[in-house]
């Protein structure tokens, strides 16, 4: 009955560390995902505020504002603030297409080793 035990413990022990392990490398991948725009940081969510503060803020003040150059000048303003952030939106999408493709690269290189090692160990066989 104690073997019994002691060999519950031991696997609850492994299926623990597993558990760590695994958290560990999720946390890895978050952190690097992260790092090339695909978790929002602070940064850019300072960045998506200010964008949105300039734009709905120059289109209030073309709504009221008196004088027809003015109300051009604000809206304006207001399509060139939301060009930049598409602008902006399609270069992090770049970084996140560039990070997908360097890591499907990887994974076929790595198969293709892996591949090359199977057929050896056929061959000897």
């Amino acid at each position: 009955m104690k073997d019994k035990v002691i060999d519950f413990e031991s696997e609850l022990e492994d299926i623990k560390m597993e558990l760590d392990n695994f958290q560990q490398e999720k946390e890895r991948v978050r952190a690097i995902i992260g790092k090339i725009g695909g978790v929002p940081t602070f940064h850019t969510k300072i960045v998506n505020t200010t964008f949105i503060l300039l734009i709905v803020g120059s289109l209030i003040v073309s709504m009221f504002g008196k004088g027809g150059e003015f109300r051009m000048i604000m809206i304006e303003f207001a399509t060139l603030a939301l060009s930049i952030k598409i602008i902006y939106m399609m270069h992090c999408q770049s970084r996140v297409n560039h990070f997908q493709v360097w890591m499907q690269s990887s994974i076929e290189w790595r198969i293709n080793e892996i591949m090359k090692m199977i057929m050896k160990i056929d061959n000897k066989v």
